[in-house]
């Protein structure tokens, strides 16, 4: 894909220093994926919440990974990301981009409500220097409730609201001339995975560990023509 041709209908104006931030921000992510699956396969998200205090407790760090550390970030360059394909694909579709740009935020927002990990943290904290058994019956009652909220209905909610948003922009990239086909398409894949959360028994997690492939090709395109809108 060549440089961007300046009959390409996008104002880049004002908005460099956005595209620039957004593809720097896409590859962020992509190189957060290898580090998520190397905690993962290292250490192994615990199933109980006494299992989450001791590890919390061994290595705070590794805890908060586990527990979507790098996927809250994620959610922040996300919403950068769209802002700047709203601010890109606007004049293609503005009604699909402005209903794609609020279901992503939206989804975004959402998926923030059900994040535990630093409250996990404390309560494994609390749960080391409880001083009797009635105390940390109560803080492992508390972790339990905690364990249920993180992947409960507002990430699920959250997490398809973002696949729908993926799945409307790549769309109108198929319908613009600023992102090649394979962007869309790719795109296009992207969402429609993402409408299958990991918590739907196995078949969400194969559909949550086969969206990381084009995942990493979509973000790495889209910040390859986002540096290039940027360039112009």
């Amino acid at each position: 894909m060549g440089a961007v041709s300046a009959a390409i209908p996008v104002e880049t104006t004002g908005w460099k220093t956005l595209f620039r931030i957004a593809g720097s921000v896409a590859l962020i992510m992509v190189a957060f994926i290898p580090i998520q699956i190397a905690v993962f396969a290292i250490w192994p998200p615990p199933s109980t919440a006494a299992g989450w205090f001791e590890l919390f407790q061994s290595n705070n760090l590794v805890g908060l990974i586990d527990m979507d550390l790098l996927l809250m970030v994620d959610q922040i360059f996300v919403g950068i990301m769209l802002i700047a394909l709203y601010v890109v694909l606007r004049t293609t579709n503005l009604s699909l981009m402005t209903v794609g740009l609020a279901l992503g935020l939206t989804g975004m927002v959402i998926y923030f409500s059900s994040t535990v990990a630093f409250e996990m943290m404390s309560l494994s904290h609390q749960y080391a220097t409880a001083a009797t058994a009635s105390e940390r019956t109560i803080l492992l009652a508390a972790g339990q409730t905690m364990l249920v909220t993180w992947q409960g209905t507002a990430f699920n909610i959250g997490y398809v609201a973002e696949g729908v948003a993926f799945l409307i922009i790549a769309s109108v990239m198929l319908g613009s001339t600023i992102f090649g086909k394979t962007t869309a398409w790719i795109g296009i894949v992207l969402g429609v995975m993402s409408l299958v959360p990991p918590t739907v028994a196995v078949v969400g997690m194969y559909f949550a560990l086969g969206s990381l492939v084009p995942l990493v090709v979509w973000d790495i395109l889209v910040a390859r023509r986002l540096f290039q809108l940027a360039n112009m």
